[in-house]
Protein backbone atom coordinates (compact mmCIF):
# COMPACT_ATOMS: atom_id res chain seq x y z
CA UNK A 1 0.00 0.00 0.00
CA UNK A 2 1.21 3.25 -0.66
CA UNK A 3 1.43 5.84 1.74
CA UNK A 4 -0.13 9.43 1.08
CA UNK A 5 1.71 11.22 3.98
CA UNK A 6 4.53 9.41 5.11
CA UNK A 7 6.36 12.23 6.70
CA UNK A 8 6.86 10.92 9.74
CA UNK A 9 8.95 7.70 8.16
CA UNK A 10 11.08 10.43 6.18
CA UNK A 11 11.71 12.15 9.18
CA UNK A 12 12.64 9.20 10.96
CA UNK A 13 15.07 7.94 8.60
CA UNK A 14 16.28 11.59 7.86
CA UNK A 15 15.72 11.80 4.70
CA UNK A 16 14.55 15.14 3.70
CA UNK A 17 10.34 16.34 4.49
CA UNK A 18 9.10 19.35 3.19
CA UNK A 19 7.28 20.19 7.22
CA UNK A 20 7.61 18.62 10.26
CA UNK A 21 5.55 15.79 11.02
CA UNK A 22 3.35 15.76 14.45
CA UNK A 23 1.78 13.29 16.55
CA UNK A 24 1.06 13.03 20.05
CA UNK A 25 1.05 10.51 22.55
CA UNK A 26 -1.82 9.65 24.27
CA UNK A 27 -4.24 11.30 21.42
CA UNK A 28 -6.50 8.32 21.02
CA UNK A 29 -8.49 8.78 24.23
CA UNK A 30 -10.19 11.40 27.04
CA UNK A 31 -9.45 14.48 25.33
CA UNK A 32 -11.61 13.66 22.32
CA UNK A 33 -15.58 13.34 23.27
CA UNK A 34 -16.00 10.77 20.32
CA UNK A 35 -13.52 8.61 22.22
CA UNK A 36 -15.88 9.53 25.09
CA UNK A 37 -18.75 8.33 23.46
CA UNK A 38 -17.73 4.81 22.24
CA UNK A 39 -16.06 4.25 25.88
CA UNK A 40 -19.71 5.22 27.71
CA UNK A 41 -20.96 1.93 25.98
CA UNK A 42 -18.82 -0.66 27.30
CA UNK A 43 -17.01 -1.81 30.55
CA UNK A 44 -14.16 -0.67 30.94
CA UNK A 45 -11.04 0.18 29.51
CA UNK A 46 -10.15 -3.20 28.80
CA UNK A 47 -12.79 -3.95 27.06
CA UNK A 48 -11.88 -1.40 24.43
CA UNK A 49 -8.71 -2.49 24.20
CA UNK A 50 -9.49 -5.95 23.71
CA UNK A 51 -12.16 -5.27 20.97
CA UNK A 52 -10.36 -4.84 17.13
CA UNK A 53 -12.98 -3.26 15.53
CA UNK A 54 -13.68 -0.38 18.30
CA UNK A 55 -9.71 0.47 19.36
CA UNK A 56 -9.20 0.58 15.67
CA UNK A 57 -12.39 3.28 15.59
CA UNK A 58 -10.27 5.03 18.51
CA UNK A 59 -7.28 5.17 16.92
CA UNK A 60 -8.55 6.61 13.62
CA UNK A 61 -10.62 9.40 15.61
CA UNK A 62 -7.67 11.30 16.01
CA UNK A 63 -6.32 11.48 12.01
CA UNK A 64 -9.72 12.41 11.24
CA UNK A 65 -10.34 15.06 13.75
CA UNK A 66 -6.55 16.49 15.03
CA UNK A 67 -4.85 16.17 11.22
CA UNK A 68 -2.11 13.92 12.80
CA UNK A 69 0.22 12.77 10.60
CA UNK A 70 0.52 9.42 12.13
CA UNK A 71 -1.54 6.73 14.17
CA UNK A 72 -0.57 5.42 17.65
CA UNK A 73 -2.56 1.75 17.80
CA UNK A 74 -5.27 2.20 20.45
CA UNK A 75 -3.85 -0.55 23.71
CA UNK A 76 -1.72 -0.35 26.30
CA UNK A 77 1.91 -1.58 27.88
CA UNK A 78 0.04 -3.92 30.30
CA UNK A 79 -1.13 -6.62 27.45
CA UNK A 80 2.08 -7.71 27.97
CA UNK A 81 2.11 -8.62 31.41
CA UNK A 82 -1.16 -9.92 31.09
CA UNK A 83 -0.02 -12.40 28.57
CA UNK A 84 2.70 -13.40 30.55
CA UNK A 85 -0.28 -14.66 33.39
CA UNK A 86 0.28 -11.40 35.15
CA UNK A 87 -2.84 -10.08 34.47
CA UNK A 88 -4.19 -6.71 35.46
CA UNK A 89 -7.28 -4.40 35.96
CA UNK A 90 -7.70 -1.00 35.40
CA UNK A 91 -9.32 0.70 37.92
CA UNK A 92 -11.43 3.98 37.51
CA UNK A 93 -9.99 6.86 38.46
CA UNK A 94 -6.75 4.75 40.47
CA UNK A 95 -5.42 3.15 37.36
CA UNK A 96 -3.42 -0.68 36.87
CA UNK A 97 -4.19 -2.90 39.70
CA UNK A 98 -2.22 -6.07 39.47
CA UNK A 99 -3.35 -8.67 42.38
CA UNK A 100 -0.49 -10.96 41.67
CA UNK A 101 3.10 -9.36 42.05
CA UNK A 102 6.38 -11.00 41.51
CA UNK A 103 8.99 -10.31 44.53
CA UNK A 104 10.18 -13.52 44.89
CA UNK A 105 11.65 -16.73 42.44
CA UNK A 106 8.49 -18.91 44.04
CA UNK A 107 5.87 -15.60 42.93
CA UNK A 108 8.47 -15.44 39.40
CA UNK A 109 6.83 -19.68 38.64
CA UNK A 110 3.57 -17.82 37.60
CA UNK A 111 5.23 -15.72 34.65
CA UNK A 112 4.92 -17.56 31.54
CA UNK A 113 6.93 -16.53 28.21
CA UNK A 114 6.69 -19.90 26.23
CA UNK A 115 3.53 -18.89 23.82
CA UNK A 116 1.85 -17.61 21.13
CA UNK A 117 1.97 -14.21 21.35
CA UNK A 118 -0.84 -13.91 17.82
CA UNK A 119 -2.67 -16.40 20.19
CA UNK A 120 -2.91 -14.12 23.07
CA UNK A 121 -2.38 -10.78 22.17
CA UNK A 122 -3.92 -11.69 18.67
CA UNK A 123 -6.86 -8.86 19.33
CA UNK A 124 -3.68 -6.01 19.21
CA UNK A 125 -2.76 -7.45 15.82
CA UNK A 126 -6.70 -7.54 14.61
CA UNK A 127 -6.95 -3.84 15.92
CA UNK A 128 -3.83 -2.95 13.83
CA UNK A 129 -5.09 -4.50 10.53
CA UNK A 130 -8.44 -3.17 10.78
CA UNK A 131 -6.33 0.39 11.60
CA UNK A 132 -4.49 -0.38 8.14
CA UNK A 133 -7.36 -0.64 6.48
CA UNK A 134 -9.58 1.66 7.33
CA UNK A 135 -6.53 4.59 6.90
CA UNK A 136 -6.06 2.61 2.88
CA UNK A 137 -2.94 4.87 3.20
CA UNK A 138 -3.94 8.22 4.59
CA UNK A 139 -0.96 7.99 7.60
CA UNK A 140 1.16 5.34 9.01
CA UNK A 141 0.20 3.92 11.68
CA UNK A 142 2.38 3.48 14.69
CA UNK A 143 2.61 0.26 17.11
CA UNK A 144 3.97 -0.17 20.45
CA UNK A 145 5.12 -1.74 23.58
CA UNK A 146 6.57 -0.70 26.99
CA UNK A 147 9.99 -0.60 27.92
CA UNK A 148 11.17 -4.28 30.31
CA UNK A 149 12.12 -2.08 32.86
CA UNK A 150 8.49 -0.35 33.52
CA UNK A 151 6.78 -3.04 32.55
CA UNK A 152 8.88 -5.10 35.17
CA UNK A 153 8.22 -1.78 37.41
CA UNK A 154 4.19 -2.66 37.75
CA UNK A 155 4.87 -6.76 37.81
CA UNK A 156 6.95 -5.92 41.05
CA UNK A 157 4.83 -3.05 42.36
CA UNK A 158 1.38 -4.25 41.54
CA UNK A 159 0.05 -1.06 41.24
CA UNK A 160 1.12 2.77 39.81
CA UNK A 161 3.80 4.60 41.92
CA UNK A 162 5.99 7.43 42.55
CA UNK A 163 8.98 5.78 43.75
CA UNK A 164 8.14 2.14 42.69
CA UNK A 165 10.02 1.12 45.63
CA UNK A 166 9.72 -2.21 45.60
CA UNK A 167 10.95 -2.61 42.03
CA UNK A 168 13.71 -0.63 42.72
CA UNK A 169 14.53 -2.79 45.87
CA UNK A 170 14.46 -6.16 44.27
CA UNK A 171 17.23 -3.93 42.25
CA UNK A 172 19.29 -4.42 44.98
CA UNK A 173 18.26 -7.42 46.63
CA UNK A 174 17.79 -9.95 44.11
CA UNK A 175 19.27 -8.88 40.79
CA UNK A 176 19.44 -11.98 39.54
CA UNK A 177 15.82 -11.89 39.78
CA UNK A 178 15.32 -8.86 38.22
CA UNK A 179 17.85 -9.76 35.61
CA UNK A 180 15.50 -12.75 34.50
CA UNK A 181 12.34 -11.00 34.65
CA UNK A 182 13.52 -8.14 32.63
CA UNK A 183 15.05 -10.90 29.66
CA UNK A 184 11.58 -12.41 30.21
CA UNK A 185 9.87 -9.60 28.94
CA UNK A 186 12.39 -8.56 26.73
CA UNK A 187 12.06 -11.85 25.31
CA UNK A 188 8.11 -11.68 24.73
CA UNK A 189 8.24 -7.56 24.15
CA UNK A 190 10.06 -8.64 20.82
CA UNK A 191 8.11 -11.24 19.57
CA UNK A 192 5.31 -8.67 20.31
CA UNK A 193 6.47 -6.20 18.13
CA UNK A 194 7.07 -8.47 15.41
CA UNK A 195 3.63 -9.14 15.04
CA UNK A 196 2.93 -6.05 14.99
CA UNK A 197 5.20 -4.70 12.67
CA UNK A 198 3.96 -7.94 10.21
CA UNK A 199 0.09 -6.65 11.13
CA UNK A 200 1.09 -3.42 9.35
CA UNK A 201 2.88 -1.04 12.15
CA UNK A 202 4.79 0.87 10.03
CA UNK A 203 6.78 2.17 12.80
CA UNK A 204 7.21 1.07 16.45
CA UNK A 205 7.79 2.89 19.67
CA UNK A 206 9.38 2.05 22.88
CA UNK A 207 8.07 3.54 26.56
CA UNK A 208 10.32 3.83 29.22
CA UNK A 209 7.78 5.73 30.90
CA UNK A 210 9.51 5.12 34.68
CA UNK A 211 13.44 5.40 33.59
CA UNK A 212 13.50 8.45 35.32
CA UNK A 213 13.46 6.96 38.99
CA UNK A 214 16.58 4.92 38.02
CA UNK A 215 20.31 6.41 38.47
CA UNK A 216 22.21 6.48 34.96
CA UNK A 217 24.26 3.58 36.33
CA UNK A 218 21.49 1.87 37.03
CA UNK A 219 19.43 2.88 33.80
CA UNK A 220 22.80 1.37 32.33
CA UNK A 221 22.43 -2.09 34.30
CA UNK A 222 18.70 -2.99 34.25
CA UNK A 223 17.22 -1.22 31.11
CA UNK A 224 20.09 -0.27 28.71
CA UNK A 225 20.82 -3.82 27.85
CA UNK A 226 17.06 -4.95 27.00
CA UNK A 227 16.52 -1.50 25.08
CA UNK A 228 19.36 -2.74 22.93
CA UNK A 229 18.23 -5.84 22.30
CA UNK A 230 14.82 -4.75 21.29
CA UNK A 231 16.11 -2.70 18.95
CA UNK A 232 18.47 -5.01 17.24
CA UNK A 233 15.74 -7.02 16.56
CA UNK A 234 13.56 -4.44 14.99
CA UNK A 235 15.28 -3.74 11.54
CA UNK A 236 12.22 -3.54 8.94
CA UNK A 237 10.61 -0.25 10.56
CA UNK A 238 11.23 2.68 12.37
CA UNK A 239 11.64 2.35 16.25
CA UNK A 240 11.41 5.38 18.82
CA UNK A 241 12.54 4.92 22.25
CA UNK A 242 11.67 6.80 24.59
CA UNK A 243 12.85 7.13 27.99
CA UNK A 244 11.21 9.83 30.17
CA UNK A 245 13.38 11.56 32.68
CA UNK A 246 16.51 9.56 31.61
CA UNK A 247 18.04 12.74 31.07
CA UNK A 248 21.75 12.26 31.88
CA UNK A 249 21.38 8.51 29.70
CA UNK A 250 20.26 10.25 26.29
CA UNK A 251 23.52 9.57 25.18
CA UNK A 252 23.80 6.20 25.57
CA UNK A 253 20.04 5.96 24.41
CA UNK A 254 21.20 7.40 21.05
CA UNK A 255 24.45 5.19 20.53
CA UNK A 256 21.42 2.21 20.16
CA UNK A 257 20.22 1.04 17.01
CA UNK A 258 17.26 3.11 16.76
CA UNK A 259 16.39 5.89 14.45
CA UNK A 260 14.55 7.89 16.82
CA UNK A 261 15.28 9.36 20.63
CA UNK A 262 12.19 10.57 21.99
CA UNK A 263 12.59 13.67 24.25
CA UNK A 264 10.33 14.87 27.71
CA UNK A 265 9.85 18.48 28.68
CA UNK A 266 12.53 18.50 30.99
CA UNK A 267 15.02 17.89 28.33
CA UNK A 268 16.62 20.62 26.11
CA UNK A 269 16.57 19.89 22.27
CA UNK A 270 19.59 22.25 21.55
CA UNK A 271 21.78 20.41 24.39
CA UNK A 272 20.63 17.16 23.31
CA UNK A 273 21.38 17.56 19.91
CA UNK A 274 24.95 19.13 20.57
CA UNK A 275 25.30 15.92 22.40
CA UNK A 276 24.40 12.89 20.18
CA UNK A 277 25.06 14.83 16.88
CA UNK A 278 22.23 14.38 13.46
CA UNK A 279 22.92 10.41 13.59
CA UNK A 280 19.37 10.44 15.41
CA UNK A 281 16.05 12.16 14.70
CA UNK A 282 15.00 13.51 17.88
CA UNK A 283 10.95 13.73 19.01
CA UNK A 284 9.04 15.97 21.26
CA UNK A 285 9.31 17.72 23.60
CA UNK A 286 6.61 20.40 23.99
CA UNK A 287 5.27 20.67 27.76
CA UNK A 288 1.98 19.11 27.55
CA UNK A 289 0.68 22.03 30.03
CA UNK A 290 1.08 24.35 27.47
CA UNK A 291 -1.83 23.34 26.11
CA UNK A 292 -3.93 24.70 28.48
CA UNK A 293 -2.72 28.38 27.62
CA UNK A 294 -4.43 30.48 25.02
CA UNK A 295 -4.57 29.98 21.49
CA UNK A 296 -2.27 32.40 21.23
CA UNK A 297 0.00 30.76 23.78
CA UNK A 298 -0.03 27.54 22.22
CA UNK A 299 1.81 29.18 19.57
CA UNK A 300 3.90 31.03 20.56
CA UNK A 301 5.29 28.24 23.04
CA UNK A 302 5.27 26.13 20.09
CA UNK A 303 7.11 28.08 17.43
CA UNK A 304 9.69 28.63 20.41
CA UNK A 305 10.15 24.98 19.85
CA UNK A 306 10.22 24.62 16.30
CA UNK A 307 12.70 27.37 17.06
CA UNK A 308 15.05 25.51 18.86
CA UNK A 309 15.26 22.76 16.51
CA UNK A 310 17.85 25.42 14.44
CA UNK A 311 18.27 23.67 10.98
CA UNK A 312 17.81 20.36 11.21
CA UNK A 313 15.33 18.44 9.97
CA UNK A 314 15.60 15.09 11.57
CA UNK A 315 12.67 16.12 14.20
CA UNK A 316 9.06 14.48 15.10
CA UNK A 317 7.08 17.06 16.79
CA UNK A 318 5.43 15.87 19.68
CA UNK A 319 4.63 16.95 23.25
CA UNK A 320 6.99 15.65 25.78
CA UNK A 321 4.44 13.24 27.38
CA UNK A 322 0.90 12.26 26.88
CA UNK A 323 -1.45 14.52 26.29
CA UNK A 324 -3.84 15.34 29.69
CA UNK A 325 -7.26 14.05 29.36
CA UNK A 326 -8.98 17.64 29.98
CA UNK A 327 -7.13 19.85 27.58
CA UNK A 328 -9.34 21.32 24.85
CA UNK A 329 -9.11 19.55 21.87
CA UNK A 330 -9.25 22.97 20.27
CA UNK A 331 -6.18 23.65 21.70
CA UNK A 332 -4.51 20.60 20.05
CA UNK A 333 -5.75 21.67 16.51
CA UNK A 334 -3.89 25.07 17.57
CA UNK A 335 -0.85 23.15 18.01
CA UNK A 336 -1.10 20.84 15.15
CA UNK A 337 -1.85 24.21 12.87
CA UNK A 338 1.18 26.14 14.19
CA UNK A 339 3.20 22.96 13.43
CA UNK A 340 2.28 22.49 9.98
CA UNK A 341 2.46 25.96 9.13
CA UNK A 342 5.88 26.66 10.69
CA UNK A 343 8.33 26.93 7.23
CA UNK A 344 11.23 24.91 7.57
CA UNK A 345 14.89 25.78 5.36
Amino acid sequence: MILQNDLILRAAKGEDIERYPVWLMRQAGRILPEYRAVRSKLSGFKELVETPALAAEVTIQPVDLLGVDAAIIFSDILVVPEAMNVPYEMLEAKGPWFNHTIRSEEQAKRVETDFDVEDRLGYVMEAIKLTVKELNGRVPVIGFAGAPWTILCYMVEGHGSKTFSEARKLLYTNPTLAHQLLQDITDVTIRYLKAQVKAGAAMIQVFDSWAGILGTEQYATFSLPYLKQIADAINDVPVTLFSKGAITSIPAIAQLNCNNVGLDWNMDVAAVRAQIGDKRTLQGNLDPCALYGSHENVATETIKMLHSFGKNKRHIVNLGHGVYPDVDPEKVKTFIKTVKSYEIN
